[in-house]
């Protein structure tokens, strides 16, 4: 009897520091906001990076069956066309298209760009949804840049400051960059912007995931006290710890993986596994940031849960989200 009893023990505790966990890290139980329901957007246009699989699919999925016309930029052609058969089909719209994107490509970024600004004559909604989470040590981009930062915050920078002038003219309009919880780890001392090392590699401060993501907030703080006046409106988030193919979808960039990644990645699946929400779940926020109007108001804000929320001191301090935009218009050749 003891035995029984010692096990319920130690189940329940473990369900309950699980369901704690949960919600800790998902900001709160989800719940469908059910006034967004009724918000049609025919004649909206917006662009999803990173489109193709997990939330991004999911947000194209509510965008185009309020009437949008959406674009899904990607840079796999096979898994995109897939994903704008399935996205038509679940929204009933056909008014979405494929354009090919790789972010970790500046090149890329600005034929998709000069290509986009030809053919349409707006654009409402540019939501910087993709994204990478790993890649070989030391692997780079074509510029010199680590592959992650690149793909994560130089993209996403390139591409938005490329539209710009098209989402001033569209406005009101919304620029949405998602970020994570994780970047909550990151301290200031890691935050580096020293533009080469003693190996002569460029911005070796500025790599992996979590940086990212800090990136990716103070990106949009600068970018949200920049537009000010414009009408257009910039917010960042994080989507919750979604059960995706977020991992298994950068595993090309991995390669053969030593017994320490393996194991961190065999962990971090466990824990989506078992305290993680679903896709449709985790593209919630991304929505809310795109359709609640009174968030005008609060441009440049961390929103987690579909609330507002405090970001790291690290993300929101003033002065590093002024000297990255220096180095971003730097590592991608844009004027300040």
């Amino acid at each position: 009897m003891a035995i029984f009893m010692t096990i319920f023990v130690v189940v329940s505790v473990l369900l309950i520091c699980t369901f704690g966990l949960k919600y800790h890290v998902n900001g709160g139980l989800y719940r469908r906001n059910c006034k967004h329901i009724q918000v049609k957007l025919h004649g909206k246009t917006a662009i999803i990076t990173g489109a193709n699989s997990g939330i991004g699919k999911e947000t194209a999925i509510d965008l185009a069956r309020r009437g949008a016309r959406v674009i899904i930029a990607c840079r796999n052609p096979v898994k995109a066309e897939e994903a704008v058969k399935e996205i038509q089909r679940r929204s009933g719209s056909s008014n979405v298209i494929y354009r090919h994107l790789d972010l970790s490509d500046q090149g890329s970024v600005r034929r998709f760009a000069e290509e986009f600004l030809k053919e349409e004559p707006r654009l409402d909604y540019l939501i910087n949804n993709g994204g990478i989470l790993k890649a070989p040590t030391g692997h780079r981009t074509a510029e010199g840049y680590n592959m992650v930062f690149a793909t994560n915050h130089f993209g996403p920078f390139l591409l938005t400051l490329l539209l710009l002038d098209l989402l001033k003219k569209s406005s009101p309009s919304r620029i949405i960059n998602v970020s994570s919880l994780s970047h909550t780890v990151v301290k200031y001392s890691e935050m580096q912007f020293d533009q080469k090392d003693s190996q002569g590699r460029i911005y070796p401060g500025l790599r992996e995931y979590e940086r990212s993501k800090v990136a990716n907030i103070l990106f949009t703080k600068e970018l949200a006290r920049r537009l000010e006046g414009t009408g257009v409106s910039a917010f960042t988030l994080h989507p919750g710890l979604v059960k995706t193919n977020f991992v298994d979808s950068t595993s090309e960039f991995i390669g053969p993986s030593k017994i320490g990644l393996f194991l961190t990645m065999l962990m971090f699946k466990l824990s989506i596994l078992l305290i993680g929400i679903d896709e449709e779940a985790g593209a919630q926020t991304t929505i809310y940031c795109a359709l609640e109007e009174s968030l005008t108001e609060l441009s440049g804000g961390y929103f987690d849960n579909c609330r507002l929320t405090q970001e790291t001191e690290v993300a929101r301090d003033a002065g590093l989200a002024t000297k990255l935009w220096e180095v971003s218009c730097q590592a991608t050749g844009l004027e300040e």
